[in-house]
């Protein structure tokens, strides 16, 4: 009934005392994709930005044409109104007038529909973009999701996105209207002379070449933004749903230490990367007050030699005022689209990094409902970086038996059930349910006939039904009602304040460990799963709650297969069968009462459980 351990010239665990999963663990990809790339693939994932965008332009056209509208307006009533050859006419003075406020409402109208849309669009692309990120970062194995902290991952999905939305909904809307303006202003001022925009571009030809220079510094700048900014928001995170063990050990003074040093390293980022972004401000300023006074007076001299009129160098010196605007708000529109591009890296990343457990979808197989036969077949796996943790596990578990998981820390028993669970794949070998390999069972049946029950349950901040019918949103109150009986729960519910209505606060909050327990096994229950995998459900509770939660696993058990890792002596005495890890091995597999009179691991761990329970 017991085999014997087999040397092997490698630890299972990557240092005594530590748990195999914290070995290392296979990181988010990082995007390094060129700025246009970075933007053509964003809106390739998200084709609502684009959507409409040829009746949007249309509307754009129309409000950049209506820029120009005063300067021309400006333009004839000086040659046409005033200077008139007989004299100052006021009736074209006033048509023109009249005109021009009419092409200025328009425009306003036009400018207000092109924003509308564009808002709209870029909504429903952000929209797409985050379901999209979100899904992934579910999809990803756990091992990954391990890799960075809780709240710098979610920083990827909320202001990662939320920087992209900043420059859709302003500077992307000035850009176009930009790009636009300084296109017609170009025009005009060609037609009206084409010496003196051959002299205004000459002027801004160096800040153009300076913020090409710039763009690749701002890129560097705000991905390390990007990337201090979720790490605060890790750090923050962790400390707020720590509060209660930083208090505990009082810890209050150097964990505000390593918040304010996170802080102050995403604030030297922000202004390194601000100080970059308004370098070219002032100059900026230079070139345009240097471009004012050389037109005026090249324009006048133009206008001595009759090559230019007084109304057309006025009209002049407005159009160039429409030329610099989009100039000068260069460095702002690259501020924002270098914090954005950062974001969207950030984000492509995540969708970039590909889930190592893939759903084999509709080409799955799905598994009839009753008992489980679990097969372990020759299964070994190591962690990125680290020595194997199982090695050559060959076990077979027949259906509707009630299992134990027993060994030290780092012997390999939580691998061993992430493994059955699918939570992670072999590298070698195959973990089969009723003969079929896991990697072939579609997510939708695997996880309708498996549920891991863990060490924590983790709770919503809702009520006690809702939790419990997480997983089944159809189930009814009676059908909760009578599962939590089934159970020998029933003097639990009645005990509770508002029965399912309790709200358990954040993470449970609200509720003992055992009661966050014994909402995981109604939960599970209700799932109504045929194998079911326990991280030991009795580890942190006390006596009586323990009796308590047993008696609810030995009716829930009862008919299914079940795989417990064992933590207390009374989870394995009430299987029907132990397996001792050992070094990655299975080392004793037997009965408790056959197990215990042997020399070797498990009576060397019963005797330890005694002497603790003494």
């Amino acid at each position: 009934m017991s085999a014997p351990a087999r040397t092997r010239n490698s630890r299972a665990d990557t240092s005594p005392g530590v748990d195999a999963d914290t070995a290392a663990s296979p990181a988010l990809h990082r995007s390094t994709d060129s700025a246009w790339d970075t933007l053509r693939r964003g809106f390739a994932l998200s084709p609502e930005f684009t959507r409409g965008l040829a009746l949007t332009a249309v509307f754009a056209v129309v409000a950049t044409v209506g820029k120009v509208v005063v300067p021309l307006a400006v333009q004839q009533i000086i040659d046409n109104g005033l200077l008139a050859e007989g004299g100052i006419d006021i009736g074209f003075v006033t048509g023109t007038v009249v005109l021009c406020a009419t092409l200025v409402v328009l425009t306003a109208v036009s400018s207000y529909v092109m924003n509308a849309r564009l808002y709209r669009s870029t909504e429903g692309g952000l929209a797409t973009l985050r379901r999209k990120a979100f899904r992934h970062v579910h999809d990803l194995s756990v091992l990954t999701q391990n890799s960075e902290r809780k709240g710098a991952l979610v920083s990827r999905v909320t202001s990662d996105v939320d920087q992209i939305s900043t420059f859709m909904q302003w500077g992307g809307i000035l850009l176009v209207v930009s790009t636009g303006q300084l296109a017609i202003a170009t025009v005009l001022m060609a037609v009206y002379s084409w010496q003196l925009t051959l002299l205004v571009w000459v002027c801004f030809l160096p800040l153009l070449f300076g913020v090409r220079w710039l763009q690749k510094l701002l890129s560097r700048a705000y991905l390390l933004v990007r990337e201090r900014t979720g790490e605060m928001l890790g750090v923050v995170s962790e400390t707020v749903v720590g509060a209660a063990v930083i208090r505990a050990h009082g810890t209050e003074e150097r964990t505000a230490e390593r918040v304010d040093e996170s802080v102050l390293a995403t604030r030297t980022a922000q202004v390194r990367a601000q100080r970059l972004s308004m370098a070219v401000s002032p100059f900026a300023e230079v070139v345009s007050a240097f471009t004012y006074a050389v037109v005026v007076v090249v324009g006048v001299w133009l206008g001595v030699t009759g090559s230019l009129t007084a109304g057309q160098l006025v009209a002049f010196l407005f159009l160039i005022n429409l030329f610099i605007a989009p100039m000068t708000m260069a460095t702002e529109i690259f501020n924002e689209a270098q914090n954005a591009i950062a974001g969207w890296r950030r984000v492509l990343g995540v969708l970039d990094t590909v889930p190592d457990i893939a759903d084999p979808g509709s080409s799955g197989r799905t598994l009839p409902r009753g008992p489980v036969s679990i097969r372990f077949d020759h299964v070994s796996y190591a962690y990125p970086g680290g020595p194997r943790v199982l090695d050559d596990i060959d076990v077979e578990i027949a259906p509707g038996r009630r299992v134990a998981v027993v060994g030290e820390t780092g012997s390999g028993k939580t691998t061993f059930v992430k493994l059955l669970t699918r939570l992670m794949d072999p590298a070698e070998g195959r973990v089969l349910l009723d003969g079929t390999d896991l990697r072939e069972v579609a997510f939708s049946s695997l996880r309708s006939r498996v549920v891991m029950v863990p060490q924590e349950g983790f709770l919503f901040d809702s009520t006690l039904g809702d939790n419990i019918r997480f997983a089944r949103p159809e189930v009814t109150d009676e059908q909760i009602g009578a599962a939590i009986v089934d159970l020998g729960l029933g003097d639990w519910l009645a005990g509770l304040p508002h029965g399912l209505d309790t709200p358990v606060g954040q993470r449970g909050e609200s509720l003992s460990a055992g009661e966050r327990q014994l909402v995981a096994l109604v939960r599970a229950a209700i799932a109504g799963p045929d194998l079911l995998v326990l991280d030991e459900a009795t580890s942190a509770v006390d006596p009586a709650t323990e009796v308590r939660i047993q008696r609810a696993l030995d009716r829930l058990t009862r008919g299914r297969t079940s795989v417990a890792i064992a933590h207390r002596l009374s989870t394995a005495e009430a299987a029907d069968e132990v397996l001792v890890f050992d070094d990655g091995r299975i080392a004793q597999r037997g009965t408790h009462a056959e197990l215990v009179g042997q020399p070797g691991v498990y009576a060397d761990l019963h005797a330890s459980w005694v002497r603790s329970s003494a």
